[in-house]
């Protein structure tokens, strides 16, 4: 990739080496990726001049929404992942994008500020960022390489684009084939070397979840050439089905077996891969869920596995095997039921949640609508679904849209559905809204204060009418709805400035619930221990603790993202765990974190994690740290610190565990 702190990473010399390699064909020597200059080349055979605006894509609302439909799966599963990325750069005039394989836009979520200025190069839903239509760009590039690609500032083919810098990774489904893209794109002047790692980050969980979705019916072995890779985003993943035939490998699966597609995998029975047989291992999962396999594969290499079985493997199972056992293997019926959340399993202990709860339980039933109010991450929908769940109406359909999401081109059309030929590339059946999918249910309008102003007036005809008129038809549906609304912003105050409608305001205000910020609330440890419970990245989660310097800086910290971010705190936390660790340390959080939380108490902390002999274990881990300066007492000294735990010992003193294992048997 380009190096960003030599002068040639520069606008002005890149603009310079893209100009004479363009006038003149002197291939620059440094500066710029081999990805971009083979860019620049595809764009100069088609022609594209420097200086020209972005070719129009001829791309209609109808265009926009075929699209959409076309590819719904990788929406559902990319949507949550690029929440989870713009957590990471808000306020970092930057931008989340979702395009598919063509190189149109599906999706998007930014910086109010940045999504403004992006708008002015059609940097948006709707717009198509093929190379042919955008000269060189990070969708573009990636599509055709097929491979991360960071564009930076002038380095984009058209001059329009310099201002912007983006980096984009392509998504590709378990067979191989080209999905789309992920690209993270932002003012050029704001350029942070670590996005591109995120893009990438974001694909394979985007594969990850797709993949695990298509085979929840399967086996998933998820594997990896060493002990500490699984668990972790570089673990590959094969799906075997009931009778032990392997179905699929996801792309880190190949790339650890050595093969690029899926068809050039060796698929069939279990056994043409490992030499163990599919029985003995499924057996040993079976009594062991947690357990590490070490498996040998036909070629002689040695993997460790762990095998993840969903309710939904048990019914493929039954079918293999004889009658008299299938009692034996049938899933417990009442397992989802137990697991829906209440507002009696939200209950925690905070008296200022409890408070929230009590308001929402009397109401109930009642059909009075009710608005959540609270910052981002609090968890307004979680309550809203608790509403749901615990009112008649929990056996009928919970229809969540958030508003702040979904295109304004798009929004009225998602809410309200349209009949056949309504607009240009409409589906000839038509297609339902999400006011209609929610009927017999509840209608949940997430982030309803961005709603735009002329979908208000539609949304407050729905309500007082209690009927839905879809795009292009001449009689409106009547539904039954239970409405649930939720905002971050204070609405009254959007009322004041004219960005909300005050009669919508009325109506949706039946009853106000005001859900408490993290850091205000006093059942913290509560929430980390049912986080922990919930997840599944580590295979005995009731079994992790919380080690208490760690738990002190949780509960120092000021957790601006809420209960989110809280979360993925500790799914992080317990992704560095090791098979045989179970303690959460302090070296397991962000920096963020143990930096961010207030100052007098990591000070004590600090102190108190401090031994008092000489001779004593540093309080950080020391990075980059040569095994032959460090003396046996300090070896020791973090071995006792540590309980013996070697990975915890390692990770603190900045090297290897086998270099530790070598220490012990040579020194000790």
């Amino acid at each position: 990739m380009t190096d960003r702190s030599s002068g040639a990473g520069e606008p002005l010399a890149i603009e310079s080496l893209r100009r004479r390699y363009l006038e003149r064909g002197e291939l620059p020597e440094r500066g710029v990726a081999t990805p971009v200059l083979r860019s620049w080349e595809r764009c100069l055979r088609l022609g594209l001049e420097l200086g020209e605006r972005a070719r129009p894509s001829n791309t209609t609302r109808g265009d926009l929404m075929v699209a959409r439909e076309r590819n719904a799966e990788l929406l559902n599963h990319a949507g949550g992942v690029m929440e989870h990325l713009y957590e990471q750069i808000r306020a970092s005039g930057s931008m989340v994008l979702l395009a598919d394989a063509s190189g149109l836009i599906l999706h998007g979520i930014g910086d109010p500020a940045f999504v403004d200025r992006a708008s002015r190069v059609a940097l948006q839903p709707g717009a198509s960022w093929s190379e042919c239509q955008r000269g060189t760009n990070a969708i573009g590039a990636t599509l055709i390489e097929r491979a991360p690609v960071e564009v930076f500032g002038a380095e984009h083919y058209l001059e329009c684009n310099g201002v912007l810098t983006c980096s984009a990774a392509p998504i590709l489904d378990c067979r191989g084939e080209l999905l789309g893209a992920l690209d993270i794109s932002g003012d050029q002047r704001n350029h942070q070397p670590h996005t591109l790692g995120l893009a990438r980050m974001g694909v394979r969980l985007v594969e990850r979840r797709m993949f695990e979705s298509e085979h929840a019916r399967h086996a998933i072995f998820a594997f990896h050439a060493r002990p500490e890779g699984v668990g972790g985003l570089q673990e590959g993943l094969l799906a075997v089905d009931a009778d032990g035939e392997i179905v699929a490998a996801d792309r880190q699966a190949r790339m650890l077996l050595g093969v690029e597609r899926t068809h050039a995998l060796r698929l069939g029975a279990f056994g043409n891969l490992f030499r163990s047989s599919f029985g003995t291992v499924i057996g040993r999962a079976a009594r062991d869920p947690g357990a590490l396999i070490e498996l040998e594969l036909r070629s002689g290499a040695r993997v460790y596995a762990r095998v993840r079985v969903s309710p939904a493997w048990h019914v493929g199972l039954q079918a293999a095997q004889p009658a008299s056992r299938m009692a034996r293997a049938a899933p417990d019926p009442s397992r989802s039921a137990r697991a829906r959340v209440t507002l009696e399993t939200l209950a925690t202990g905070d008296a200022g949640l409890q408070f929230a709860l009590d308001r929402c339980a009397r109401i109930i039933g009642r059909n009075i609508p009710v608005l959540i109010q609270g910052e981002s991450g609090s968890g307004k929908e979680l309550l809203a679904r608790a509403c749901h769940n615990s009112g008649p109406r929990a056996d009928g359909p919970f229809v969540a849209v958030n508003c702040a999401a979904i295109p304004e081109t798009l929004i009225e059309s998602e809410l309200f559905g349209y009949v056949g030929g309504a607009f240009t590339g409409a589906r000839k059946e038509g297609a339902s809204g999400r006011i209609q999918q929610a009927h017999g249910g509840t209608l949940f309008l997430d982030e309803i204060g961005d709603m735009p102003l002329a979908m208000q007036a539609r949304l407050l005809r729905v309500l007082q009418e209690r009927c839905v008129q879809p795009v292009g038809a001449s009689e409106p549906v009547a539904v039954d709805v239970t409405l649930l609304c939720a905002t971050h912003r204070v609405l009254s105050e959007s009322v004041k400035a004219g960005r909300f409608r005050e009669d919508l305001y009325y109506r949706v205000n039946g009853l106000t619930v005001q859900l408490p910020p993290l850091r205000a609330r006093s059942d913290l440890r509560v929430l980390v221990r049912r986080l922990i419970d919930g997840s599944a990245n580590h295979p005995e989660p009731a079994r992790v603790e919380v080690d208490a310097a760690a738990m002190a800086i949780l509960e120092a910290y000021a957790w601006p993202g809420n209960i989110r971010q809280l979360q993925n705190v500790l799914e992080v936390a317990l992704a560095l765990l090791d098979e045989d660790e179970a303690r959460i340390l302090p070296i397991h959080l962000p920096d963020e974190v143990v930096h961010g939380a207030d100052s007098a108490p990591v000070e004590r902390r600090a102190a108190s994690l401090q031994p008092a002999p000489a001779g004593a274990v540093p309080a950080a881990p020391v990075r980059g740290r040569r095994p032959k300066d460090l003396d046996d007492a300090t070896i020791r000294a973090t071995l006792e610190r540590f309980d013996g735990n070697l990975s915890a010992a390692a990770r603190h003193l900045g090297v290897a565990r086998n270099t530790l294992y070598r220490r012990m048997g040579c020194d000790f």
